[in-house]
């Protein structure tokens, strides 16, 4: 039956209503109290104690990252300390056989779902044998292209749905890429063939310096999935176990029904990348109070009080992840020196002419 509006037009509703449709969901607040009960996963202790382990691995690494990145042994590398739950905790929910389509800031997540330390730091590097994937690992290299990711993450979805196989494809994009026509066009195509995609839109609350009230009017960026006719709800992105539930409940729905769209309201505790001066743009007092919310606060201390984690456990962690970090380097440092005439190789199946004659004529410099 068609509705038609009696009385004045109104304008300003359509805008206030997002507001109310997507409130936050929590299940663990700053303190580590269960908030939520309702929404609590469905998750044994022992893979909360993993949940934890997988959360420190995370911090530890970026941590590490950063100093091999001072040192000038890795390239520019953009810090991801801070959104562990919206990476980590959401990337624990998947099946092996789930795709993964990362961003640029998305290494954690890949290392999780199978990628190897020694690969991430080459890609750092910038050497090729780091995005020759195994067949087993279900990723895609991750993207710099802001929002570029978007399309083909639709694309793999759409063929899962296709093949009728019972996966999801699992796409992270920040902010400032949901502000980009590639966002939207993956998602419309998402949305019209019912592909299994979920799509982790990690609200940090900047785009590089520029802060989300430069970038969108929109009052919350869940809502960027209703002109798709997408389902989507809006996280607490610094509480592990309300992404958890979330991710794990979503890929229920998007297996059966379509995509969904989860906003994950988080914080970068540090630079946009190493490069970049977050001071002239953010104040102390706002890192600080975002400080306060840190996911692994939260579910240590929830794992504390139910006698399930320890300082001992924690340093056990963290010295494995530094004996993975050490030994990747060494690994790394031994890998094949890269060719001009590879990079022609590869270029094309089939070379043509003038890119056969480069590869000869290089070839010929790198015997010398």
């Amino acid at each position: 039956m068609k509705i038609v509006k009696q009385g004045p037009f109104t304008f300003e509703d359509s805008i206030k209503k997002p507001a109310e449709l997507f409130p936050m969901y929590q299940v663990l607040n700053e303190d580590g109290e269960v908030t939520n009960p309702d929404l609590f996963p469905d998750i044994s202790d022992e893979k909360l104690v993993e949940l934890m382990k997988v959360l420190v691995f995370g911090r530890t690494y970026d941590e590490r990252v950063i100093i091999l990145n001072r040192q000038g042994a890795l390239g520019n590398y953009p810090p991801a300390g801070g959104q562990e739950a919206s990476q980590l905790a959401t990337t624990f929910a998947l099946e092996k056989n789930d795709f993964l389509v990362p961003t640029y800031r998305d290494i954690p997540p890949l290392l999780i779902h199978g990628l190897t330390i020694e690969q991430a730091f080459l890609w750092y590097k910038g050497h090729l044998k780091a995005n020759q994937y195994p067949e087993s690992l279900c990723a895609f290299s991750p993207q710099v292209i802001v929002g570029g990711q978007m399309p083909h993450a639709a694309g793999v979805a759409f063929g899962k749905r296709l093949k009728g196989e019972k996966n999801v494809v699992l796409a992270f994009c920040g902010d400032g890429g949901s502000s980009q026509g590639d966002f939207y066009e993956g998602l419309n195509f998402a949305g019209v063939y019912n592909a299994p995609l979920i799509t982790i839109l990690q609200n940090n609350g900047y785009g590089i310096s520029t802060p989300i009230s430069k970038q969108t009017k929109s009052i919350t960026l869940a809502q960027k999935g209703v002109a798709a006719g997408i389902a989507s709800i809006k996280v607490d992105g610094m509480d592990p176990l309300a992404m958890y539930a979330a991710v794990a409940k979503a890929r229920e729905y998007a297996i059966e029904h379509g995509p969904v769209l989860i906003e994950a309201f988080t914080y970068r505790l540090g630079p946009h990348t190493m490069s970049d001066d977050p001071t002239r743009y953010r104040t102390d007092e706002e890192v600080s109070s975002w400080q306060k919310k840190d996911p692994l606060i939260r579910l240590r201390k929830y794992l504390e009080k139910k006698g399930l984690w320890n300082n001992e456990i924690e340093e056990e962690t963290i010295d494995d992840v530094k004996r993975q970090i050490k030994e990747a380097m060494v690994a790394i440092n031994k890998a094949e020196k890269q060719k001009v005439s590879t990079f022609l190789e590869n270029m094309f199946e089939i070379p043509t002419q003038n890119i056969k004659e480069q590869i000869e004529i290089y070839k010929q410099r790198e015997a010398n």
